[in-house]
């Protein structure tokens, strides 16, 4: 059973996700206090963290900077306003996905169930590389020039698709789809985010990339080097 950790100030919606997420084989825990769900997170070790974005003494994106600071659990981000700038903060400070209140349950536990089986180690002990580049898909390590890189689960999602097939103009819509298995036309500015982040990762400069380029009107390409 995959463990949830829910740092939200809203007892009752920690209620509800506890009573229903459990019918898709999610057990819960739930912390109003940022405080103690950042004093916890080892103590708990969970799968997925749900993350509000409005709390009193710590929001949710000072919180999400912390845990990135030395972690890379797949974290989901609730906004109560569903404002873009929101969005793109907690996607720039390292959120996974995003997803704004109020929200259906079930919309919630799908994104969960992406984020999880995208987390899963391959049957194959493929490994991808591209000059200094490479890229374990059975134990999800990349290694650029003999360092480890930390990925989010997206950010690995998004390398790994591009690095299954070099050479090819992937849209913004494409690549969503990848990540969350639904079409997102109201805001496909996400990917920007997540590309500009996997690059500063892998040091690639955007004017002279040695990964990814921009295909100006038409989305992303991983050129890659010999």
């Amino acid at each position: 059973m995959k463990k949830i950790l829910v740092i939200d100030d809203d007892q009752k919606l920690n209620v509800l996700l506890k009573d229903y997420l459990i019918k898709f084989d999610l057990s819960v825990t739930s912390e109003t206090d940022p405080v103690k769900g950042l004093k916890n997170l080892k103590k708990i070790n969970p799968d997925l963290i749900i993350l509000d974005v409005m709390m009193p003494g710590m929001d949710g994106f000072e919180v999400c900077r912390r845990i990135r600071a030395n972690s890379s659990i797949p974290i989901i981000m609730l906004t109560a306003r569903g404002e873009v700038s929101d969005r793109v903060v907690g996607l720039e400070l390292g959120a996974d996905d995003y997803l704004p209140k109020p929200f259906e349950p079930r919309e919630l536990a799908a994104r969960i169930q992406s984020i999880l089986r995208r987390g899963r180690l391959d049957t194959s002990a493929d490994i991808k590389t591209s000059g200094v580049l490479s890229m374990n898909l059975k134990n999800h390590k990349v290694v650029l020039a003999d360092k480890k890189v930390d990925l989010t689960s997206a950010e690995f999602e998004i390398l790994k698709m591009f690095m299954n097939r070099p050479g090819m103009v992937f849209s913004r819509n494409q690549i969503l789809e990848h990540l969350w298995e639904i079409e997102w036309d109201v805001y496909n500015r996400s990917v920007d985010v997540l590309i500009s982040r996997l690059r500063q990762k892998l040091g690639d400069d955007p004017r002279d990339p040695l990964y990814i380029r921009t295909v100006w009107g038409a989305g992303y390409i991983f050129v890659g080097e010999e």
